[in-house]
């Protein structure tokens, strides 16, 4: 594939035109100074598909983008390319370049009228590899009015890494990766067993670093999200979430470059209002996270139990109601795992394989009677992982988000208090089965931190504490849909998800929420908006860092232009 680096600032006008952009307000001659300031390390934002447009669909580069269009590791290393396609383009004005995610091998996307254009993509990328270069980031949009985001993966559901017109600080290439048996925060005297990652770390390094270490690190399901980055500060949950914590309860330290261009440390012995920020608050927000330590844990035996069936709405509906009749008990007992339509993949890092098989009787149970009834592709697993790393490999093999699609997402938490009598529970099962219907691929992830007690630090919602399911719904468009269409599929995500409104607390997880989150400051972070907009102003006054439904983010900006 062409190197996204190959241009010049004199090709600027020409690179412009072609794009369909205006420069904006900083000359040519700021941005070569910003170029010389970053030691050449500036480039110009180059659609992901872009070969197939100017270079032909069967050229080199070309196979190279349609082989690997839907795959998220490669998109995760291309500075311009994004998980979810609509965050490369301008949503409405149709200005794009995409190819079909559902046949990338379709000629037909790059065929006129149809053009490639920048979109929503960053006009410019600076491969962060210091403080210094945020610092001078900084300074050139206190002085040019540029916008600016921070992009590490492009694992992002609602586009907040992405903006028209913009600089992008690109984290992915601090890959630096450390472990420390007795770490201690500076500033602080207690020590504990720490890893700490650069802010390009992503999930699938960190696992494979903490096997090759003999520990284990809490973290998310998809191999190619960032360790430091939205995942950590917007909460960050796991499977193994219920009993070892969110992602903001392990976190020692983070070391970020603020809005006035100072590279500090965060943790709970200094800056521990920016460190309570950070711990949930969201990323993009307060500052440009270059590294985080996070806690490191001895080695977990997993338990697991797999239930899986080619499934209709009978079966789904007993699965459904399994989950909910036990999700209480379960939820004490130290489980945590994922459901679909279909399947409930279950993990336990507490229990023996005794107690494993008494406590999930009921799935066993309702499993092995499927086989013998028949069931097309009935299958119930009950086995055991030595680390979670092992799981991870295993469950990531078969078990893949969408990539290189065009997707609305929502999401809803689900209150204990909605398992606490027969009729609450049926009417969960309902509303589970409701969405389904509208969006199907419905998942409940039963990832939050029910049995993990808050230090009071961190600036999630508290609904988290007091919730059992993390669920989200999906609606996906294709590369050519009218803007009709792209409203149609946000508006189906946020109706779908209605049906757990209705009968839930409001509460959702931040980066994984409907872009059009109804009272998204309490939905994300309830008591804690107050707190959370007092230190965005204390450390970013000049509102250099905006993204959307962010603390504090100004919706009239011209940098959410390209939203519905």
């Amino acid at each position: 594939m062409a190197s996204s680096h190959s241009w010049t600032l004199a090709s600027l006008p020409l690179l412009l035109a072609l794009t369909g952009l205006s420069a904006g307000k900083p000359s040519p001659s700021d941005w070569d100074a910003l170029n010389q300031a970053v030691q050449g390390r500036l480039f110009q934002g180059v659609p992901f598909a872009r070969p197939c447009f100017a270079e032909g669909f069967n050229s080199t580069d070309c196979l190279a983008v349609r082989s690997s269009y839907v795959d998220e590791v490669a998109r995760s290393n291309v500075a311009s390319a994004y998980i979810q396609t609509q965050w490369e383009t301008c949503q409405t004005t149709a200005e794009g370049c995409l190819l079909s995610w559902t046949n990338p091998n379709d000629m037909s996307p790059t065929l006129p009228p149809n053009q490639c254009l920048l979109g929503s993509v960053p006009q410019y990328f600076i491969d962060v590899r210091n403080a210094q270069d945020v610092a001078e980031a900084f300074n050139f949009s206190r002085t040019t009015k540029m916008p600016l985001v921070i992009k590490n993966t492009g694992h992002d559901y609602k586009g907040r890494s992405s903006a028209p017109n913009s600089l992008a600080l690109w984290t992915h290439n601090l890959k630096d990766i450390s472990y420390t048996p007795a770490f201690v925060p500076e500033g602080c005297s207690a020590a504990s067993p720490g890893v700490t990652v650069g802010a390009g770390v992503q999930w699938a390094d960190a696992y494979a670093f903490a096997e090759s270490n003999n520990i284990t690190l809490v973290g998310g399901s998809d191999r190619s999200v960032g360790v430091s980055g939205g995942w950590l500060q917007g909460g960050g949950h796991s499977a193994l979430s219920n009993t070892m914590g969110l992602g903001v309860d392990r976190v020692l330290q983070f070391k970020v470059v603020t809005p006035d261009g100072v590279y500090r440390t965060a943790n709970a012995c200094q800056n521990q209002d920016l460190f309570f920020a950070l711990r949930g608050g969201g990323g993009g927000t307060f500052g440009v996270v270059l590294e985080s330590t996070i806690l490191a844990s001895p080695p977990v035996t997993l338990q697991a139990v797999i239930v899986s069936f080619t499934s209709n709405t009978s079966t789904t509906q007993e699965l459904w109601t399994i989950l909910a009749e036990n999700g209480l008990k379960w939820a004490e007992e130290g489980w945590g795992g994922f459901s679909q339509a279909g399947i409930a993949i279950m993990i336990n890092p507490r229990l023996s394989q005794n107690e494993t098989a008494t406590s999930m009787a009921p799935l066993i149970e309702f499993g092995q009677r499927l086989q013998n009834e028949g069931v097309a592709n009935a299958s119930t697993v009950v086995t055991q992982f030595p680390t979670f790393g092992t799981f991870f490999n295993a469950f990531t093999a078969e078990h893949v988000s969408l990539v290189g699609t065009n997707m609305a997402e929502a999401s809803r938490m689900v209150s204990k208090d909605n398992f606490a009598t027969a009729a609450d529970r049926s009417a969960l099962v309902s509303a589970l089965l409701a969405a389904d219907a509208a969006t199907p691929g419905l998942l409940i992830l039963l990832t939050t931190p029910y049995s993990y007690p808050s230090d009071g630090q961190t600036s999630v919602t508290d609904a988290w504490r007091s919730s059992l399911y993390h669920v989200t719904v999906v609606s996906t468009w294709e590369w050519n849909a009218t803007g009709a269409q792209k409203k149609a599929a946000y508006s189906a995500a946020s109706a779908s998800i209605d049906n757990l409104r209705k009968i839930t607390p409001d509460a959702a997880y931040v980066n994984e929420s409907d872009v059009y989150e109804p009272n998204h400051e309490v939905a994300f972070w309830g008591t804690h908006y107050a707190k959370l907009l007092q230190i965005k102003q204390k450390y970013d006054p000049d509102h250099l860092l905006d993204c959307w439904h962010c603390v504090g983010w100004d919706s009239t900006s011209p940098r959410f232009a390209c939203y519905m």
